[in-house]
């Protein structure tokens, strides 16, 4: 693996020709068909489209946590999909942040100790970890809980802790798998208000995968999915909001 890393804008991420199946015989599913897709540095992007279109898929393969049958996945000027399994492990550690969906906070131990493991993970000593896990959660605004079980947190609480959790190592790619569809509005603006800033520091891509039209106005560009292909992309505001008027 490489350890220089792209800046250039214009790719933070390049995926193109990728093609992914799942199953066979009777049970055989083509989910992705020649799919391309682009991100850059410095911009809040959103993928969207119907259920079943390929966008999580399309996302784990980004994050190197899923293989492509075809194709090629450039991630900061690195290819992911030349990688050994231990470099796309420690590629991942170092420059990625994963938010999900149900939060995946672990139980047992305390808001501050799950929002630590990412740099656990990459080897620091606890008590530094520990230090940043704090001054992560008093940003997202739960300094006053960093001692308490996930599981005393409203969901909304939890998601910002999610989000913590995925910013405490700066990462410079950070993916997003339907942040907000677990959230009522307010809660799901809050937690699109984080990333929005996360997405203005300098050099780092937010990718949110979302059917919430809720929150389209956050984005930078769209890009939208149909039948395992990335169909069209959105550029800014405007030409979002003329494709999307309720939003």
């Amino acid at each position: 693996m490489n350890d220089t890393i792209s800046t250039s804008k214009a790719a933070a991420l390049q995926l193109s020709g990728l093609c992914k199946s799942f199953g066979s015989g009777l049970s055989y599913t083509k989910v992705l068909h020649k799919a391309h897709f682009e991100a850059r540095l410095g911009e809040l992007l959103m993928l969207v489209g119907p259920s079943g279109c390929g966008k999580t898929t399309l996302l784990s393969i980004l994050a190197g946590t899923l293989h492509a049958d075809e194709g090629e996945v450039n991630v900061l000027g690195q290819a992911l999909h030349a990688m050994s399994e231990k470099e796309r492990t420690a590629f991942r550690a170092k420059y990625l942040g994963f938010i999900f969906q149900q939060f995946n906070l672990i139980p047992t131990i305390t808001v501050a100790e799950n929002v630590s493991v990412p740099l656990l993970i990459q080897g620091h000593s606890v008590r530094k970890a520990l230090r940043k896990a704090v001054q992560t959660l008093e940003r997202v605004g739960l300094g006053k809980r960093v001692n308490e079980r996930p599981m005393k947190l409203s969901g909304g609480e939890q998601q910002r802790v999610a989000i913590a959790r995925a910013l405490v190592h700066e990462p410079t790619l950070v993916l997003c798998d339907e942040p907000t569809s677990a959230l009522d509005s307010e809660n799901g603006v809050a937690v699109m208000k984080l990333l929005r800033e996360a997405a203005n520091e300098p050099g780092r891509t937010v990718i949110v995968v979302t059917h919430d039209p809720r929150i389209y106005h956050f984005a930078d560009r769209m890009a939208e999915m149909e039948d395992g292909r990335v169909f069209r992309v959105l550029e800014g505001a405007q030409d979002i909001a003329a494709h999307h008027p309720a939003f």
